[in-house]
């Protein structure tokens, strides 16, 4: 190949280059990272990505180079000339090609192995996922329960998951990672946050009607605040003020159900407003009527509604006083 044809696809490839990592650099692609798992991630799209950049450059510049220097003249229809391969050529692109991929199969090894490691002192928090709602367990914290996760910064995290229903998908953008929730399956993942702030759990697995109300708030708080916050739930819980509001959004009621006292506006199942009503013409008492619901949803339907859409378990993965104080905060509530 002549100096000349050289330079030419040299510049053209500088050109498609440049192009392409403005699109990678000026887009956000991805949110700003808050874990350090979230911080090797990014490594690995970076270094993904500027391979794909230069491959695509070199590529692009070729042809667009031959597409202008060999075209036919008009209206010529013979047959170009027979080429036999350039073998030296043919190596390259195959030996090349494989060293970039198996050096993206060794680093993606590598930090996949290092997101893994909890260290030797990890907190864990152990997941619930259930037809539409998430709940958390702190075991270090006399298995305290919240319907909101909260983190301390900069402590390695294990989360623990189990599946009540059907699979679901743990995943915090800004942090990364990202695990399926298998029934019958113990799965985890490690997260360490790295900055404080507000974030969503999105459940990224499609798990039945209510799956795009299934998300969760999350807070990443320093160690001295998430100490602060343990003992006051902890406080709460023993006093049981609120219990009724409390068992109601951290079961995920307000995710399928519109319910004024719990400021719900779900409209997956019947309105809870209207329970009074409901018992009325299903011929029980509201409490017993609530009740009921809750733990064999598929005996008394409400119309307009369809059967096998609300979990049938709750009776199995709330207390009895779990039940009894939602059973008393839905039933006088909507009198």
């Amino acid at each position: 190949m002549r100096r000349g044809a050289i330079v030419r696809i040299t510049l053209i490839g500088i050109v498609v280059a440049a192009i392409c990592t403005l699109v990678a650099v000026l887009i956000p692609w991805l949110p700003d990272s808050a874990s350090k798992q979230m911080d090797r991630i990014e490594f690995i799209y970076w270094f993904a990505t500027v391979i794909s950049i230069a491959i695509f450059a070199l590529v692009a510049a070729v042809l667009l180079y031959s597409v202008f220097a060999f075209r036919s003249p008009p209206e010529d229809e013979s047959d170009g000339p027979s080429i036999h391969g350039h073998t030296g050529l043919e190596i390259a692109w195959t030996i090349v090609p494989a060293i970039l991929v198996i050096a993206i199969g060794v680093m993606s090894a590598v930090v996949l192995s290092q997101n893994g490691n909890a260290g030797t002192n990890p907190m864990t928090i152990k997941v619930f996922a259930q037809q539409f709602a998430w709940r958390f367990t702190y075991p270090g914290e006399n298995n305290l329960k919240s319907n909101k996760l909260v983190m301390p910064l900069n402590r390695n995290i294990t989360f623990d998951f189990e599946s009540a229903d059907v699979i679901h998908s743990f995943w915090i953008p800004a942090m990364g990672q990202k695990q399926d929730v298998v029934p019958g399956i113990n799965t985890s993942i490690v997260v360490t946050p790295t900055r404080t702030g507000n974030f969503t759990l999105i459940c990224t697995e499609l798990c039945g009607l209510g799956h795009a109300t299934m998300r969760a708030p999350v807070s990443v708080v320093s160690q001295v605040d998430f100490d602060k916050w343990v003992q006051e739930q902890q406080q709460g819980s023993s006093s049981g003020g609120g219990s009724g509001q409390t068992v109601f959004a951290s079961a995920g009621c307000g995710s399928c159900h519109t319910f004024k006292p719990a400021n719900s506006t779900g409209k997956i199942g019947p309105d809870l407003d209207n329970i009074a009503a409901d018992a009325k013409k299903a011929g029980e008492d509201p409490a017993a009527y609530v009740k009921e619901s809750i733990v064999d949803p598929n005996k008394v339907i409400a119309s307009g509604y369809q059967a096998g859409v609300m979990p049938g378990n709750f009776g199995q993965t709330l207390s009895s006083q779990e039940i009894d104080s939602l059973v008393k905060f839905v039933s006088e509530g909507s009198q």
